[in-house]
């Protein structure tokens, strides 16, 4: 193990540095193509010295792809964008082209294994050009390497994440919380730390390869739901305000074109489908993992979002 080396694309993002903390542990080499050398150096820290090498790379081009997988074994992709920003980090050109572009260098390298990071809800069929995108990634990446593992996650939950933070942080400024289509659509959260363990085990077990997991948590909930936990998790209280879809899409199309883009036509395509486990795959626990739960893990980090902060002392109850 000591000696093998492992490529990671993606990893200085929220998925990333889990899976490298979870990998050094194993004592293998790592690669972190980037953009920005010195913006990773943080990673050095999750191994001993040297473990950990952010590598220069411009993920668009071929050579630049093939450099960083050149001498590795193992390559991952985590790399994948909720909103679109240009030509360079469309959608299609980061789900799809790019993950084909990290297949064929794998392929042509010799790589022995391959975790490609997906989404679930995947579909060629989608309304949303996220999903679409995402479909056509896997197909590319099966194409190229038929030994591939593919990871479909759903919502993940984390310490960093995008999700309940950035409602937590809403309901803390906000007069009101948007229900979205009514708040009907249902998602199944999973926690960051199992998707890591996930591509660890992928990595590491052989009847991992060219299969499809679908990622999930322990619990379905619909989107009133979570924005009500949320409100339960930081004491803030906001009423809930229906949005109906069509009305939801016409304010996308506004507010993603200024900075932040917190809501775009894509993403409320996307609340229009449920976001749960199809029954047709794979899941965490054919990986030997429990998912952990929501309850478990998400009040540790958004007790900050409290009225006075996290240690404010709490009212008695009269």
């Amino acid at each position: 193990m000591q000696y093998t080396q492992v490529t990671i694309f993606g990893g200085t993002g929220f998925i990333g540095r889990y899976v490298i903390d979870r990998l050094a542990d194993l004592g293998v080499r790592i690669k972190v193509p980037t953009r920005n050398v010195s913006g990773a150096y943080f990673l050095r820290t999750a191994g001993t010295v040297g473990q950990v090498v952010p590598v220069k790379c411009n993920i668009h081009d071929d050579a630049s792809v093939e450099a960083a997988i050149a001498g590795s074994q193992w390559v991952i992709n985590l790399v994948g964008v909720l909103t679109e920003k240009g030509k360079k980090n469309s959608f299609d050109a980061v789900h799809h082209k790019l993950a084909e572009r990290i297949a064929k260098a794998a392929a042509k390298h010799n790589v022995e294994r391959l975790v490609h990071i997906s989404a679930l809800g995947a579909d060629k069929n989608s309304a949303s050009i996220y999903s679409q995108t995402k479909a056509l990634g896997e197909e590319a990446v099966k194409h190229h390497f038929p030994k591939a593992t593919i990871l479909r996650p759903s919502i993940v939950f984390g310490e960093e994440d995008r999700f309940f933070n950035l409602f937590a942080q809403m309901a803390s400024v906000s007069p009101f919380l948007p229900l979205i289509g009514g708040g009907n659509t249902k998602f199944q959260p999973v926690y960051v730390g199992d998707v890591a363990a996930a591509v660890e085990k992928s990595l590491t077990d052989e009847t991992a390869q060219g299969r499809v997991f679908e990622l999930a948590g322990r619990e379905v909930y619909t989107f009133k739901e979570l924005l009500q936990k949320i409100m339960t998790m930081t004491g803030v209280k906001r009423p809930l305000v229906t949005i109906p879809f069509g009305m939801a899409k016409i304010q996308g199309a506004v507010m993603q074109r200024l900075p932040g883009q917190l809501l775009t036509v894509d993403q409320v395509r996307s609340l229009q489908v449920d976001n749960v486990l199809s029954g047709k795959t794979s899941v965490l626990h054919d990986l030997g993992i429990a998912p952990m739960a929501v309850d478990d893990i998400v009040p540790q980090y958004l007790g900050r979002f409290q009225p006075g902060g996290k240690f404010a002392p709490k009212k008695a109850n009269l």
